[in-house]
């Protein structure tokens, strides 16, 4: 009798360490997802208080990487157009999803290194878009691209001011975290 309890409690211990053994490795493959290293050219570099990096301290991204992420489409009136624009792209708070973003403050730098400071809760708060495509197709660098931040600004008339026009920023190229 004392070596079937013996047995049995053998198996039950085998069996509990496989169990644990098994959720161990698929939390190790669930939860911590490597950012992947961009193939093509940078578009989108993201710095500061960030957790997922690909390149040292920071997240860099090529176009075809924020297109694998979710992509939205709304149209909108802008002060920068005569009619409604369709733009298309990933919500921002999904590309700060995908870098393990902690901060509360946004700083969007373009190309030409203007500077917009954009609360880490808009993101949350309205469905803002890193927009890639304008009316479907890519945006040239003359045209305001290759990304641009875009409120939805016909959603809510609060969105229809000037603080939400200054938080847009057109050829986006950097994100600083803090």
């Amino acid at each position: 009798m004392q070596s079937h309890r013996r047995h049995g409690l053998k198996l039950a211990l085998s069996k509990a360490w496989a169990a644990w053994v098994v959720g161990a490795a698929l939390l190790a493959t669930t939860n911590v997802q490597a950012l992947e290293p961009p193939t093509g050219p940078v578009v989108l570099t993201i710095d500061g208080a960030i957790t997922q990096t690909n390149r040292g301290q920071q997240a860099q991204f090529d176009m075809k990487m924020l297109e694998k992420l979710p992509q939205h489409s709304f149209s909108t009136q802008t002060p920068w157009y005569p009619s409604a624009v369709t733009f298309t792209g990933p919500l921002l708070r999904d590309v700060l999803a995908a870098v393990g973003a902690k901060g509360t403050k946004i700083t969007a730098v373009a190309l030409n290194d203007y500077k917009t400071e954009i609360p880490a809760d808009d993101a949350t708060r309205h469905d803002v878009i890193v927009a890639r495509l304008m009316n479907n197709r890519p945006m040239p660098i003359r045209e305001k691209g290759p990304l641009f931040i875009v409120y939805p600004f016909d959603t809510k008339a609060e969105l229809r001011s000037e603080l939400y026009y200054n938080r847009a920023a057109w050829q986006l190229n950097a994100l600083h975290i803090r």
